[in-house]
């Protein structure tokens, strides 16, 4: 099953760093969060991914094409101009970085790599957000219920969109308010192909008339997650997952 991961966003609420680099580019323990989310799937199997870039987009594809060099040992022979790589640190993960483009939105994105992904379903995440979601169990409970799209619901007050949710079956899909603590999306989503039918142009926005015309339809389904769900919007987020990775208890790292 193949894994998209939105990565083309500005990442305005972190300014201080996304100015000079992708969000998901962002670093937790000197490593990439989109890194820490890849290996989190890769421990599950799933190594087949599909980075959905945009915005400084160039600074993925170079991490991917120099990954060993950020990796390994290397011995650099400028007599003989050679470079040897010791140690050769790399995955076992296929990788392709697709170009979505500066402005489209998260639908769109999705829909620009419809010919990469096939006729298979495949899962989708934010490339800010870490979490424990049992892989294993969101997929068969997908497989089980049969509808188009699985998100993973997750109870946080923040401003996601909200789901109001009755034994599994997502029966609405709106943005929050002030006034709410419910459970909201925390992505780590799992789609079948026909969800394309509910994708247009660039413009489309995933979470607001697809995740809404897919409730009413039924064909939307929450995965309910009670254990740890973090998204890096801010600094202090991003110091927590830091906090998190240095104390060698980071929730996510199942490698």
């Amino acid at each position: 099953m193949k894994v998209l991961i939105l990565a083309g966003g500005y990442g305005t609420r972190i300014s201080e760093e996304s100015q000079y680099k992708p969000k998901p580019m962002i670093e937790i323990g000197e490593k990439p969060i989109l890194w820490h989310i890849m290996k989190y799937y890769a421990s599950y199997g799933y190594d087949d991914f599909i980075i959905l870039a945009g915005y400084k987009q160039y600074v993925i594809k170079e991490f991917f094409a120099d990954y060993f060099l950020h990796n390994s040992d290397i011995t650099f022979d400028l007599s003989q101009n050679k470079m040897i790589v010791h140690n050769n640190n790399s995955e076992n993960w296929k990788v392709t970085v697709v170009d979505t483009g500066i402005d489209t939105m998260t639908g769109g994105r999705i829909k620009r790599v419809q010919d990469y992904v096939g006729d298979n379903p495949f899962m989708v995440t934010y490339g800010d957000g870490l979490c424990d979601v049992n892989l294993d169990e969101l997929k068969k409970y997908h497989e089980n219920h049969g509808k188009i799209a699985t998100i993973t619901a997750v109870k946080m007050a923040q401003a996601k969109g909200v789901l109001d949710v009755e034994r599994g079956v997502i029966k609405s899909f709106r943005e929050k308010d002030e006034t709410d603590g419910a459970m909201i999306n925390g992505g780590y989503m799992i789609l079948n192909p026909e969800v394309f039918d509910y994708l247009e142009g660039d413009s489309t926005i995933l979470e607001q008339e697809p995740m809404r015309r897919l409730a009413d339809d039924g064909q939307l389904m929450g995965f309910s997650h009670d254990g740890f769900w973090q998204c890096m919007d801010t600094q202090r987020e991003k110091q927590k997952l830091e906090e998190l990775w240095a104390s060698g208890g980071a929730p996510w790292k199942k490698w």
